[in-house]
């Protein structure tokens, strides 16, 4: 990158997230008054807030990320790009977070919302460019099923695992300033460096807000979208050939949201019914404050974040065997802590 365009990525970059950081606080103040009045959660026998607290804070973080990207590209063209699917993602993110609305507000059934993210995430599969391979050994269509698959997965486990004060905050800070760590070594299209840009400030506005105890929650408007955005950016990632940076960087989602189901299915329970037996929840029920709890996770994701780093800096067979290693340790140390509690 030659110096005036790598100014240039400087100036529009700070700008971007500044602007997205700061929009996100402005309109939550603006909108805090009525998502009080309409959208209270109110606690109940699975909730982790034992007092009514607003939702809806996802208006504001998906506006601010959408108006942080306009600005990028209007202003400083950075990320533009005419075979990019950035004109979809956007698309897909704004119908979510309008499905997620309603959601908060009334509670959509099961059937309607699976299916209205179905076509979601499968519109942004099919916008992707064609050579645009994760597994390149698969099949083109049987790789593009499991991608819907995974992808449906996604962006329901972060929403899922949005259970407590900042855990989607210590989950998309890391993830997204990681990204554009990637974007400026060439191994994240511009376009993905913007998004990351832009939903990394806007998670930052939003994060005062929602410090524990929070004052106010994401709520389905902001889970939604914001899992179908990072799963596009990891994506992209994999598909410029950086598959186990991509699996790394998420590990602790994957891993406490997939091994709940499984224990769940094997239960025999309802898995879209309400519950709380995701680790970080059995965790704040033995004994550790939520602050404890997050705080564990934004220290694991920061060394999975690092171990993805590792494996584009350094690449190999070895250091993607020790990255996939070593995330799991590090995962496994607070899922076992979570599970035992307290003494």
């Amino acid at each position: 990158m030659s110096g005036s365009i790598g100014n240039l990525w400087a100036l529009g970059g700070a700008v971007t997230f500044i602007f997205a950081a700061v929009t996100s606080a402005v309109l939550i103040i603006a909108l805090y008054p009525w998502l009080k009045r309409y959208a209270l959660a109110r606690p109940n026998a699975r909730s982790s807030h034992r007092t009514p607290t607003p939702q809806g804070g996802g208006i504001a973080v998906i506006a601010a990320t959408m108006g942080a990207v306009g600005v990028a590209l209007g202003f400083f063209s950075l990320g533009a790009s005419p075979d990019s699917s950035l004109p979809t993602i956007v698309a897909m993110a704004v119908m979510m977070a309008c499905v997620g609305v309603i959601d908060d507000i009334h509670p959509l059934p099961v059937g309607p919302r699976l299916l209205l993210q179905t076509v979601a995430v499968a519109v942004v599969i099919y916008a992707l460019p064609d050579h645009l391979r994760v597994v390149p050994l698969l099949a083109w269509w049987v790789e593009r099923i499991l991608l819907l698959i995974g992808g449906l997965w996604f962006v329901n486990l972060v929403n899922f695992m949005d259970g407590i004060d900042w855990m989607t905050v210590v989950e998309v800070i890391p993830l997204t300033a990681t990204l554009v760590v990637f974007g400026t070594v060439g191994a994240l299209p511009p376009y993905g460096t913007v998004v990351a840009l832009a939903l990394g400030g806007a998670m930052i506005g939003f994060a005062f807000f929602n410090r524990p105890t929070a004052k106010l929650f994401l709520g389905d408007v902001g889970s939604h979208p914001i899992g179908l955005i990072l799963g596009w950016l990891l994506l992209l990632l994999a598909g410029s050939g950086h598959l186990v940076a991509a699996l790394v960087m998420p590990l602790y989602y994957l891993a406490d949201a997939t091994i709940t189901l499984m224990q769940r299915l094997g239960q025999g329970e309802l898995i879209w019914h309400a519950h709380r037996t995701h680790f970080y929840q059995r965790a704040t029920d033995r004994g550790f404050t939520t602050t404890e709890v997050v705080a564990r996770v934004f220290v694991v994701n920061l060394g999975l974040c690092a171990l993805a780093v590792m494996t584009v800096i350094v690449p190999g067979r070895f250091s993607q065997i020790a990255a996939l290693f070593g995330g799991a340790m590090l995962v496994a140390w607070p899922l076992v802590a979570f599970a035992r509690g307290k003494k």
